[in-house]
């Protein structure tokens, strides 16, 4: 398995990929942003490492920056986007039933992936 994965706003890379849980670093670059979506079968736990940038979480904004926890659960839309001019740094634990790629649908992609 790849562990670095690039994506058109930045790359993540998997840190641990068990059955019961999976736990990536995700940088997204300067303006990257994510798409909006949602995840039927897993949960994740936000915990922003560096960097700035705002999550939105089922429609609400919340400020993105070291320190800043966030938990959303499966089924809620979501996406994190990089405000300022360094690495946005996240780490994700995710839990649930299935971690794989395919477990996301997209809403809003910049980059034409919906």
């Amino acid at each position: 398995m790849e562990k670095i994965n690039r994506r058109p706003w930045g790359y993540y890379e998997v840190l641990a990929d068990a059955s019961d849980h999976k736990v990536k670093t995700i940088v997204v670059e300067p303006e990257g942003r994510l798409s909006l979506q949602r995840h039927r079968l897993r949960n994740e736990h936000w915990f922003v490492v560096s960097g700035e940038g705002c999550a939105v979480v089922e429609g609400k904004e919340l400020p993105l920056r070291a320190g800043t926890v966030i938990d959303i659960p499966a089924l809620a839309r979501h996406r994190a986007q990089n405000s300022s001019t360094e690495n946005l740094v996240i780490i994700e634990v995710q839990t649930g039933a299935y971690f794989g790629e395919d477990d996301i649908e997209r809403f809003e992609d910049d980059y034409g992936r919906t």
